[in-house]
């Protein structure tokens, strides 16, 4: 079931604290980006994050789940609590790698 534009846009706004986010439809679904850094999907009508040390020390206990067959677990976390979700999404974005800049043509 693919996810509504709709609920995208709401996820968007519960994580607005977090910084510049935004979303990239990959798939059917879409990927999502904060300050230029993937971190996440909402998949299947879920959002999900990508886990990383800094989100299990925050939310030990949040839910986990793969977005797709094949894919990777993520964090489920609740998306109500726009407080806890935009700490997530900050910590998580802060320990994950800044983004390799992309080769020009001719480069080797």
């Amino acid at each position: 079931m693919a996810s509504s534009l709709s609920y995208v846009e709401f996820v968007m706004e519960q994580m607005s604290g977090a910084g510049t986010v935004t979303y990239r439809r990959m798939f059917g679904e879409y990927g999502l980006y904060c300050d230029g850094k993937y971190f996440g999907v909402v998949c299947g009508g879920r959002t999900l994050v990508k886990i990383t040390p800094a989100g299990t020390a925050l939310l030990p206990d949040c839910p986990r789940g793969i977005p797709y067959e094949g894919g990777g677990e993520m964090f489920l976390p609740d998306v109500e609590d726009r407080e806890a979700l935009c700490e997530l999404v900050r910590v998580t974005c802060a320990a994950l790698p800044e983004k390799k800049p992309r080769k020009k043509k001719g480069d080797k």
